[in-house]
């Protein structure tokens, strides 16, 4: 599954900490370490004492990626790390990721294409590899 941008894939027979675990693996495999996570079940009931499903987002980062498009266009930061979620869902656990070439393509620079198709496809094989 996927629109135009993000990419998901539903995983079945998985619990949502071992899809977690797989995530970051992954991501790990083509150069990306997780900076930031965000869990939002926790911080839902935290702040607003609300019951939520399992749902963390990612900030991942490849170094030398996030280091050509910052070089080429310093304002970029504001779209960057590429975000993950893990989620579960009615059926199972969904991980979804945001196609960088939707993300960095906000800025219309023609400098930042080769960075987005570069860690698109490394994001994508992350997917498939979960």
């Amino acid at each position: 599954m996927s629109d135009s941008y993000s990419m998901r894939r539903g995983l079945e027979g998985v619990s949502y900490s071992e899809a977690v675990d797989r995530v970051t693996e992954a991501l790990a495999a083509e150069g990306f370490g997780v900076l930031t996570t965000i869990d939002v079940r926790e911080t839902f009931k935290k702040k607003l004492d609300l019951d939520f499903r399992h749902y963390l987002i990612m900030g991942a980062c490849n170094p030398q990626l996030a280091h050509q498009a910052l070089t080429n266009e310093p304002s970029i930061g504001l779209l960057l790390p590429c975000n993950v979620v893990v989620e579960e869902t009615a059926s199972g656990v969904e991980v979804s990721m945001a196609r960088p070439r939707a993300m960095l393509g906000i800025a219309g620079s023609d400098a930042l294409e080769d960075v987005a198709n570069e860690a698109e496809q490394r994001l994508s094989r992350a997917l498939e590899s979960v």
